[in-house]
């Protein structure tokens, strides 16, 4: 398999094997209009199989969104073919709009407009709730 490097663009790398495809769908990579290559079960010495999603442009990466999905993956920030930032991500403490709350009984169910926002409660579990009726996000 061949695939070019990046001179400008972004490579989220070490996300965990099977989650690139849930990226790729929640940070709306499908709209962009540049070379998005993902690669699914990649070796690493790290984690034994890893997957690498390169996006070839300067695309503004929703770091919450990707925290939330796989807070051990990590950002690098290509610029004339060189790497000038890595990022480490970190569980946000709050999420809005990503996930919607699953509780029937919930307001955002009949609210429609209303904003979704799930608040950390339990970082070692990464358990989420919703700030309005307290359900446990899925």
């Amino acid at each position: 398999m061949n695939i070019d490097s990046i001179k400008n663009g972004i490579v989220i790398d070490h996300i965990t094997a099977g989650k690139a495809m849930e990226i790729y769908k929640f940070l709306g990579l499908e709209n962009l209009c540049c070379s998005v290559a993902i690669i699914k079960n990649a070796p690493s010495k790290k984690l034994g199989k890893k997957d690498i999603i390169k996006i070839d442009s300067d695309f503004d990466v929703d770091i919450d969104i990707l925290a939330y999905i796989d807070p051990d993956a990590t950002v690098n920030i290509i610029k004339n073919s060189e790497l000038v930032e890595k990022k480490k991500l970190k569980l946000p403490e709050k999420i809005t709009n990503v996930i919607k709350c699953k509780n029937p009984r919930c307001i955002t169910t009949t609210e429609q407009e209303l904003t979704h926002i799930f608040k950390l409660t339990d970082k070692q579990n990464r358990i989420y709730r919703c700030v309005y009726c307290e359900s446990k996000a899925k």
